[in-house]
């Protein structure tokens, strides 16, 4: 899996990078813990998560934040690094200019990140969002949600609430034209422990549900 250095808006940014299968194959970004918090690129949840969309053949990013490891910059609660996700995803684009679509994954703080970018980028058609910090940050700019995507997170988080993912849940379920399947993991924390294996098995089986069913419409509209 190489590693790459791209220019992100603070300065050079570090990443792995795993080339697409096929020259038509998605792209997906995943994104990292808060970067206070001992958030790196190396974060298991954000490494199983990269290996997960690598395994079906993806052109995967996964990387490091303005300040954190070898990536430039400082920290900037989560306006600069919007912007360095939005330079990962033109990056992205830039070595697969034929890719079909893009995915955007993201843990906690990245989940956030994440789905800010969503709203910015019409061509990303799903999403996963794995324990979304709904109680420490403002989600209102999902007004509406423009993809289809998966948010996952566990009933024993003490960082974030599950009565608050669920508002964000309920609000965004009642958009319609996209489907966000909730799916609430018993005994895990905010961070996954001991369920790691787990976690990744059911956003494996949500990913792979999708793309048969974006195949087929693809297959349909073809006829």
């Amino acid at each position: 899996m190489p590693e790459v250095i791209f220019t992100g808006p603070a300065g050079r940014l570090e990443g792995r990078y795993q080339p697409p299968r096929t020259r038509t194959t998605p792209v997906a970004i995943v994104l990292h813990p808060h970067p206070q918090f001992g958030g790196t690129m190396n974060n298991p949840l954000t490494y199983q998560l990269f290996y997960m969309f690598q395994k079906h053949g993806f052109g995967t990013l996964r990387f490091n934040f303005r300040g954190v490891g070898r990536s430039q910059g400082e920290f900037d609660h989560g306006q600069g690094e919007l912007s360095d996700a939005a330079a990962a995803l033109d990056w992205m684009q830039a070595l697969n200019p034929d890719s079909r679509a893009c995915w955007i994954a993201g843990v906690s703080f990245g989940a956030w990140i994440g789905m800010q970018l969503l709203m910015r980028r019409p061509e990303i058609e799903g999403f996963i969002s794995v324990a979304p910090p709904a109680n420490l940050y403002d989600f209102s700019f999902l007004a509406p949600c423009p993809s289809s995507g998966l948010i996952i997170h566990g009933d024993a988080d003490k960082v974030v609430p599950e009565k608050d993912v669920q508002g964000l849940v309920d609000k965004l379920k009642t958009q319609k034209g996209i489907t966000i399947e909730q799916q609430i993991m018993p005994g895990a924390n905010h961070f996954f422990t001991d369920h790691a294996e787990q976690l990744i098995e059911s956003c494996d089986d949500y990913l792979v549900r999708r793309l048969t069913a974006i195949e087929a419409e693809l297959a349909g509209g073809e006829e």
